[in-house]
């Protein structure tokens, strides 16, 4: 017995040995050796020199070197991808120093990795690294997925501030799920500005406040910052004019300030003329695109050093000056952003000019304030109101996949008639197709062919809000919007939040397609909620008096008389089958156009 325990011990440590061997290999994906541009941030993918450039090489001809050289390293860069094991490995190397002396190695040239878990919401991962010819970060102990599948969640890895990165590689354990994710198609907002825009002296690259900023506002961001050398040049401003961004930001003060020991000599009269020639170079390539002008923040010392005030004071008053002569002669969809929004104290910088993360903190929610109010996209304090992603039924479709498909869809057929919801409209039928179409005939009947069916299953009213805002009503003009959402929102808020999130929706739906018929339809009653929606349909249907929309409410169909849904026309006590489609859609038709 003894004999036959000490080989079943011997055995299993055997085991233990191969089943840690086997867990010990990984394997490593390149991102240049992606089919599609993997790494955001970038304005010209197919033109860099380095794969992590920020310019395109024949900017190595434009710019004075020193720009140059500073757009090789790789601030405000981030690639996406989808994991599903609990440990992830990031090697790569740099071309310079590893930190500065008023910045840590983590900040120059660390990575930063950060999580969104299915219902949108953020998580950052603390990682251990070492720094060599070689640098890696080892994330370990990660909750490889959340409830809603096991495919996983998104990772966005976000590459050094201050150095150049000439390979890299992340690695996941074998037989785990790994995906790279492309470029984003939204448009960009894009920053020209100085070594704050770059990232200095953030402890970690996530904490720039362009990191913070793109991950507020859920966008892709170009930083176009340059340490030292944010000077509103004729050749810089050149190539930015190229970008189709969102909106552009031009925060170069610090590096224009006038002072008698500068080296660039300049005066009063000449930032007054680079400010104006660089909004009217803009203006004249992107006759659309907003561009925000940010006054000088402010130095940490400013209440006990009376010359700093007086430089940044001065400085605000030229771009003041600019900005009042620039409104004179026409130009609108031009902003400025005080100081004062900014929010900086005496706590908020390393060396009194650059911030510490708390200090980028405060600088990117002055940005998401002013960018809201600018690009339309209010986010409130309830849940219902703050616009977010989800990927909560990866087994069943894809979201951000269909919402590409959406926007292609828009652009080529420009359809008359939109339809927004959830799985109840995503599983109806129509374009794009979904993972199945249990009413195919009675959507086409009621609806007709030149509709869209932007039904995603799972979705809340958040999601829905992130979608308007991201595109999906940009572009071409229906002429009736039709909106069911909410049903997936009553196991998580009140109706007062609920109620909130309509309101917000409608104004950001009115905004976009002013033209437009909006119908927004009663929640659909779903079994043992049945009481609490007809209540709530009618405080619904007040809001939308107020709001000057049409409210209808064809659910109804779904109700037996004691007020009880009838289960016959249900799959699940919520999703119609055939039958209860058909009913839904007969009571919807006579108010399509």
């Amino acid at each position: 017995m003894l004999s036959r325990s000490i080989s079943i011990l011997w055995l299993s440590l055997l085991l233990g040995v191969q089943v840690f061997a086997q867990n010990s290999q990984y394997v490593w994906w390149n991102p240049q050796s992606a089919a599609f541009p993997v790494v955001e941030g970038q304005a010209w993918p197919k033109e860099v020199k380095g794969p992590y450039d920020r310019l395109p090489a024949r900017a190595e001809k434009q710019v004075r070197d020193v720009v140059w050289n500073l757009s090789t390293q790789s601030a405000g860069l981030m690639i996406r991808f989808r994991a599903n094991s609990s440990e992830i490995k990031i090697r790569y190397a740099v071309g310079g120093k590893h930190a500065l002396p008023h910045m840590p190695a983590t900040g120059v040239s660390g990575v930063d990795l950060y999580a969104i878990s299915s219902d949108g919401d953020w998580r950052w991962c603390a990682g251990k690294y070492a720094f060599g010819d070689t640098i890696t970060y080892d994330f370990k102990n990660l909750a490889p997925n959340d409830n809603y599948h096991k495919h996983g969640r998104e990772y966005r890895l976000f590459l050094p501030l201050y150095n150049s990165v000439k390979w890299l590689e992340i690695g996941t354990p074998e037989g785990t799920e790994f995906t790279p994710l492309a470029v984003r198609p939204d448009k960009p907002i894009v920053v020209y500005g100085t070594s704050i825009a770059q990232g200095a002296c953030a402890s970690r690259p996530g904490m720039a406040w362009t990191s913070i900023l793109g991950r507020k506002m859920d966008r892709p961001l170009i930083n176009l910052g340059f340490s030292g050398n944010g000077r509103l040049e004729k050749e810089v401003v050149d190539l930015i004019g190229e970008i189709d961004a969102k909106i552009y930001v031009l925060d170069c003060l610090p590096n224009l300030t006038i002072r008698p020991d500068s080296k660039l000599g300049l005066t009063a009269e000449e930032v007054k003329k680079r400010v104006v020639n660089t909004v009217t170079a803009l203006r004249q390539k992107r006759t659309d695109v907003p561009i925000a002008l940010a006054e000088h923040a402010g130095y940490a010392e400013e209440d006990i050093n009376p010359q700093s005030k007086h430089y940044y004071e001065e400085i605000n008053g030229v771009l003041k000056d600019a900005f009042a002569t620039l409104k004179s002669q026409g130009f609108q969809n031009l902003y400025l952003i005080p100081k004062a929004d900014f929010g900086q104290t005496y706590e908020s910088t390393v060396d009194g000019t650059h911030q510490t993360d708390l200090g980028m903190l405060q600088y990117a929610e002055g940005y998401e304030k002013h960018l809201r109010r600018i690009l339309h996209e209010p986010s409130g304090e309830f849940s219902t109101t703050r616009p977010i992603i989800q990927m909560r039924e990866l087994h069943n479709y894809d979201w951000e996949k269909r919402h590409s498909e959406i926007l292609e869809l828009n652009s080529k057929n420009s359809p008359t008639t939109v339809v927004i919801g959830n799985s109840i409209t995503h599983f109806w039928g129509g374009l794009p197709k979904g993972p199945r179409a249990v009413g195919e005939s009675s959507w086409s009947g009621t609806f007709g062919k030149n509709s869209v069916n932007m039904g995603y299953g799972w979705d809340r009213i958040e999601n829905v809000l992130w979608r308007i805002y991201h595109g999906e009503l940009d572009g071409f003009k229906p002429k009736q919007i039709l909106i069911n959402i909410g049903t997936n929102n009553l196991g998580l808020n009140s109706d007062e939040e609920i109620a909130a999130g309509w309101i917000q929706l409608i104004e950001a739906i009115k905004y976009r397609q002013p033209q437009a018929q909006i119908v927004m339809m009663g929640i659909y009653p779903r079994r043992q909620q049945e009481q609490r929606v007809v209540a709530l349909n009618e405080q619904l249907a007040r809001i939308t008096g107020e709001a000057d929309v049409l409210f209808i409410n064809p659910g109804k169909v779904f109700l037996k008389a004691d007020g009880k849904i009838d289960e016959s026309l249900f799959s699940d006590g919520l999703h119609p089958n055939e039958k209860g489609y058909s009913l839904l859609g007969n009571a919807i038709k006579p108010f399509v156009k």
